[in-house]
């Protein structure tokens, strides 16, 4: 029976830098028969891992058309300081994907609105690509993203292709701005934009991802404004060993992050999180 302990070895193909200390890695496995059989949904995670130093859980940003991976990066450990000490051609574990997706499926002919911060927008890029690729499935888009500073904020190369997404509202805000504001982005945390939005919670699903804090204080200005907890997803991050629901350290009141989430149902997931 197949280890599923066992990572499997990939290529480095290419390092994109997003900021000062965050890379967007190309990964492809090198077994070609498991590359072809890979398939995701956005929100998931993979487990990156180098030999002697550890593993990691990564969100996936989005998968190429040769299904090779994007894991966007941001150096903060022993294992993500030796995955950035690789270089292209390099290689290195990888196993997965694990965990559940956004509910693209339960979206479907809904506005969206979606709420990240900082790294948060990582596991979100990929409903957005989705979003872009089937746009008369959906309502309204809103995406509203924040980050400590300008310079901080990952995909800014997508900026201006999210500005012409069609039927759809972007906001860019920041704590700073430390230098000429490039983006037009506001000043303030992510909740200062929501007397701008246009989405109406009548008919929308709220998709939220970013520190937790950030997110419970944004789920709760939501639920002030008409959003019921059934429609406000999160997406959580906890220290995940194993990613597959075995040795639970990532577990959260009777869940497991890895296994049940990342993604949450506000609903089911609000009495297991620190309340404001």
């Amino acid at each position: 029976m197949m280890n599923e302990y066992y990572p499997n070895f990939a290529i480095i193909k290419e390092i994109k830098k997003e900021t000062i200390n965050t890379n967007t890695f190309v990964l492809k496995f090198t077994d070609q028969k498991i590359a072809d059989k890979f398939s995701w949904k956005p929100g998931q995670f993979m487990m990156l891992s180098v030999l002697g130093v550890g593993e990691s859980a990564i969100s996936i940003s989005s998968v190429e058309n040769d299904n090779s991976i994007n894991a966007t990066i941001r150096n903060v450990g022993n294992v993500t300081n030796s995955i950035f000490s690789l270089k292209k051609g390099d290689s290195l574990g990888m196993r997965g994907p694990y965990g559940t997706g956004w509910p693209l499926e339960k979206i479907i002919g809904k506005d969206i609105l979606i709420v990240a911060g900082g790294m948060g927008l990582a596991p979100l890029y990929g409903v957005i690509n989705h979003v872009i690729r089937n746009r008369t499935e959906y309502g309204h888009l809103e995406i509203i993203y924040g980050a400590r500073t300008p310079e901080n904020m990952v995909f800014k190369d997508e900026f201006s292709k999210w500005k012409r997404i069609k039927n759809s509202t972007f906001f860019l805000t920041a704590d700073e701005i430390t230098r000429e504001n490039p983006f037009e982005c506001r000043t303030g945390l992510v909740t200062s934009c929501f007397p701008m939005m246009k989405t109406h919670h009548r008919n929308a699903i709220a998709l939220l991802c970013g520190p937790e804090i950030m997110m419970r204080f944004a789920a709760k200005c939501l639920e002030t404004i008409g959003f019921a907890d059934k429609k406000i997803y999160l997406s959580l991050e906890r220290r995940m060993k194993c990613g597959i629901g075995k040795c639970g350290h990532c577990q959260i009141g009777l869940k497991y992050v890895c296994k049940d989430g990342p993604v949450f149902n506000y609903d089911d997931i609000k009495p297991f999180i620190r309340p404001l």
